[in-house]
This record gives structure tokens, C-alpha cells and sequence, in this order.
């Protein structure tokens, strides 16, 4: 039985010339065996100097237009996306023994792309949307709490929480896509696909 693809790697490697037709077949098997947070992935940014900052975000979206995850726009990471829109993404699956990697740069999503997602949260995340000044110093946790219980109140009514204006969502638009799967002796398998000046994909193998 042929355990290959043509260009000699793992057949899981398929054989499309669409790295996001390859990604959503990762991704659903990723979400049959990773046990937690599938969806979540390593974001890096930099600041406008170049110093670099990474954190584990969680992926809610994604279609040919790139990849999206929501946040607090008046973050770290906002406001470095704000100053440098460029970013990495790195999902990382134990599981499967595999990694995506995808370069690309962000732009916020539409306002309407934004409420639908926003209105599908729970209750206390809306509210948490409002009361937490993410990223800023915290002078305990009940000055958080007692923010929380402050916006219950101003939005009591649970099917009615607008969204907030510094609350939304980014959208990478990939310019590279590299799928890598672990090896023997550390000889890994790497498929990187580069979006060239005609905006078609090219598939180059990578060394390990």
C-alpha cells in the first residue's frame, strides 16, 4: 500500500495545490484527537521597534481570505497589530506529531463579521469583553470582579450585550503556509506553500 504523495512525504501531505483545502483536512482531524482547544494556536507579533511577543490564541474562522481569531483591539497585541500588521501563526498538534505554520498580514474584520461572532459568546464573555482592560495592570482581582458585576448590571437583559468598539476581530491573510510533520531521528517532513507575485500557490519541500 502507497504511503506516499508524489512528492515522496506522507501521504497525510496529500497531494493538492490549495493549502487551505490541506489545512481544513489537519484541522479536522485535529479536532477528533487533540483533547483540548484544538482551534488554539501560538500568535507572534512584534512592536514597531521590532520586539517580538508570542501568546496562545484561539482560531474561530477561516476560509481562502486567511485566518481569524478575536481580541481586545487596546491589548498588547492590538496595539501592536495596530503599528505593525505583520504576524505568525503556529498551530502545534501533539496528537498527530504535527505543525502549521502561516506568515501573513492582519486586518480587522467588518463590523458585521464582528456582532455575529460576538453574539454567539457566552453571556460572561460578552460582559468580560466590557469589563476587562486587557493587558493593562490589574490592582487585584476584585477590581476586575467588581467590574464584571457593574456591567451585569448596565446589561442586565442577557440576549441584549452590544459589542464593544475596542472588542473585534483580525483576519491574516496568508503570503506562506508550511505543514510539517514529525520524523524519525528528527527527520521531518516539511511542505511549504508560498503565494508568488501572480497570487498563485508554489509547493517547495523543506529540509528538516
Amino acid at each position: 500500500m502507497n504511503q506516499k504523495n508524489s512528492l515522496g512525504l506522507n501521504k497525510c501531505f496529500l497531494d493538492l495545490d490549495d493549502p487551505f483545502k490541506l489545512f481544513e483536512k489537519w484541522f479536522d482531524e485535529a479536532k477528533k484527537k487533540e483533547i483540548n482547544d484544538p482551534n488554539a494556536l501560538a500568535l507572534g507579533t512584534a512592536s514597531k521597534t521590532g520586539v517580538p511577543s508570542v501568546r496562545m490564541v484561539l482560531l474561530k474562522g477561516f476560509d481562502k481570505n486567511g485566518f481569524v481569531f478575536y481580541t481586545n483591539l487596546n491589548s498588547q497585541k492590538g496595539n501592536e497589530l495596530k503599528d505593525n500588521p505583520n504576524a505568525t501563526m503556529c498551530f502545534h498538534w501533539k496528537s498527530l506529531l504535527r505543525q502549521i505554520r502561516i506568515v501573513g498580514n492582519l486586518k480587522l474584520v467588518d463590523d458585521k463579521t464582528a456582532d455575529d461572532y460576538y453574539n454567539t459568546r457566552a453571556y460572561e464573555s460578552r460582559i468580560g469583553a466590557w469589563a476587562s482592560k486587557q493587558s493593562s495592570i490589574l490592582k487585584s482581582r476584585k477590581e476586575l470582579l467588581d467590574s464584571m458585576e457593574s456591567f451585569k448590571k448596565k446589561y442586565n437583559d442577557k440576549d441584549n450585550v452590544p459589542r464593544p468598539d475596542h472588542w473585534s476581530g483580525w483576519n491574516l491573510k496568508p503570503s506562506s503556509i508550511e505543514f510539517w510533520l514529525d520524523g524519525d531521528n528528527r527527520i521531518h517532513e516539511r511542505l511549504k506553500y508560498t503565494l508568488d507575485e501572480n497570487h498563485n500557490w508554489v509547493k517547495n519541500l523543506l529540509n528538516p
